[in-house]
């Protein structure tokens, strides 16, 4: 009999009807932006005098929790029309490799049926931001075909204003070079963005697992008059060596920032996160504040910071922002007291995957019905489970799982688990098409091993990437803990102690790995060290 805990369905995103316009009727765009109180005809902001900020009463932004639908937002004009979303998609990835290999970061799977460029998406749209650019370099062909079939024309909405546009980076004649950061990044594709008649630029990145209404981080740049509005993450000391840190004055306001403090200087960083909204106990657990990597730019500012500020800037968090501090411009934190990853590691990747199989509160939740996750729709059937045990773990669209045991694990959709089979602590990401009858058939007749997991087999704290063929009475156990191995050419890697199996072109058949026996064998621990230990899959 089947037990089964943690069941996924995807939510595919549909278009919905946007909000009236913020502007009224057919007025050009100079006298739009003159009906709105504080801003110039020619769509910039007016800007108080010293005096007259320091006379106006400071708004504390509010709480950016998870979940949380308890304070209401009122943006005027609408995100709609005056917010343009910019996503990044990160550099080569090379602390995720081999899941990297030949996909961008964004486009790494998650949660059996998502890729992570959903997340930032979704909550883009789920705030009511629909214009939309994803910036990206490396191995984008995946990360292209996925954002083309699960956005491309269902976000036009009213008037048929919304997309989500890849922009790849490429080489001009102003301009010869490749991304050199997240500002540089910008900054090449800045002659597009300040096209549109918007008063902000949402920056986000693209491969964080989170969910935020960003109207309300954006609500709480317009109340305090911010340049800059940063997001800020509480932390506690252990965690804030590993961040980029900001100290913030009575007001909120970013006055200092420090990269991976430690020691004296970590403890030079605390603050008083009363401030920003957290209770006087939490305060006293997280007395540190870590920058997110999201901000708010006012649009002005953003031109005038990368164009004439600092043209020859790369990144946004050591240069560009706190750059911006030094030259006098209100940079403010907000607080977003919420779940938070960085999926920038193997171990995050991981954690982060199997977290959602908590009980009873996962660490993320993809059922929320009024902030759902998108993504593309792929009408697979419903996951068939035939006689299995599975507890504690979330099984993705289209499986066929027989007859084996599943325990705290995520299996991705169209996976295929065969008799006997055990998975225990794994992330399977599934396949990307279906084998037929035939296709089978031809493999058993040449000695090849068919897509999925094979009978009898045993995997423990593993990641089985796409489309891998694993054998009979395969054992993909890590038996003497060991932590950090390269072993490429038989298919896999270990890393924080974590075994990944990258098998699209080969396979593990029956109990064998390509040019490698079952039997014990040794990796040196650091090119240093003459000691030696063993792993056997």
């Amino acid at each position: 009999m089947a037990t089964a805990t943690g069941a996924m369905a995807a939510t595919t995103w549909a278009p919905t009807p946007a909000a009236a316009a913020a502007f009224p009727g057919d007025l050009g765009p100079e006298r739009r932006w003159a009906t709105v109180p504080g801003w110039r005809a020619d769509g910039r902001r007016l800007r108080a005098s010293p005096s007259a900020r320091s006379r106006r009463p400071f708004v504390f932004s509010p709480r950016g929790v998870s979940d949380s639908r308890s304070s209401q937002t009122c943006l005027d004009p609408d995100a709609s029309t005056s917010v343009l979303g910019i996503i990044l998609g990160g550099g080569a990835g090379t602390r995720l490799y081999p899941l990297t290999k030949k996909r961008a970061k964004p486009a790494v799977p998650l949660g059996a049926n998502y890729r992570l460029i959903d997340i930032p998406v979704s909550n883009s749209l789920n705030s009511n931001i629909s214009k939309i650019y994803v910036l990206t370099q490396f191995n984008s062909a995946s990360l292209n075909r996925h954002l083309s079939r699960a956005y491309g024309n269902n976000i036009s909405g009213y008037k048929n204003e919304g997309f989500v546009e890849v922009l790849a980076a490429q080489q001009s004649p102003e301009n010869p070079n490749w991304f050199q950061g997240t500002a540089d990044a910008v900054r090449q594709y800045l002659w597009l963005f300040e096209e549109h008649n918007v008063m902000e630029f949402l920056i986000l990145a693209g491969d964080h697992l989170y969910r935020m209404d960003y109207q309300k981080f954006i609500q709480a740049h317009r109340e305090t008059d911010a340049d800059i509005t940063v997001a800020a993450l509480p932390m506690d000391e252990q965690r804030a060596t590993a961040f980029g840190l900001m100290k913030i004055d009575d007001e909120g306001r970013i006055v200092e920032f420090a990269e991976k403090p430690k020691g004296e200087k970590l403890k030079s960083m605390m603050v008083d996160t009363t401030i920003l909204g957290l209770d006087h106990e939490r305060a006293k657990e997280l007395p540190y504040i870590a920058s997110m990597g999201i901000y708010v730019f006012s649009k002005d500012v953003m031109l005038r910071l990368l164009k004439e500020n600092f043209p020859a800037a790369n990144d946004f968090g050591s240069e560009v922002i706190p750059g911006a501090t030094e030259i006098g411009m209100r940079v403010q934190a907000y607080l977003y007291d919420g779940y938070w990853e960085d999926i920038g590691t193997i171990e995050a990747f991981y954690n982060a995957n199997l977290g959602i199989t908590k009980k009873p509160v996962p660490d993320f939740s993809f059922y929320d019905r009024s902030a759902p996750i998108y993504t593309q729709p792929r009408y697979l059937p419903p996951s068939k489970v035939l006689d299995a045990d599975v507890t504690d773990s979330v099984i993705g669209e289209g499986c066929v799982i027989k007859h084996c045991t599943i325990n705290h694990s995520v299996v991705g959709l169209r996976s295929c688990i065969s008799e006997g089979a055990v998975i225990e602590d794994s992330l399977l990401m599934g396949a990307d098409y279906y084998e037929t009858e035939h296709d089978k058939k031809v493999l058993s007749e040449t000695g090849g091993i068919p897509i999925g997991i094979g009978k009898n087999a045993h995997i423990r704290k593993a990641i089985i990437d796409k489309n891998a063929h694993i054998g009979d009475n395969v054992k993909i156990i890590n038996f003497d803990n060991v932590q950090e191995a390269v072993r490429e050419t038989e298919g896999y890697f270990i890393k924080s102690g974590i075994v990944t199996v990258d098998l699209q072109q080969t396979a593990i058949t029956n109990g064998l790995l390509p040019l490698q026996s079952m039997v014990p064998f040794h990796v040196a621990k650091s090119p240093s060290s003459t000691s030696t230990c063993k792993d056997t899959f």
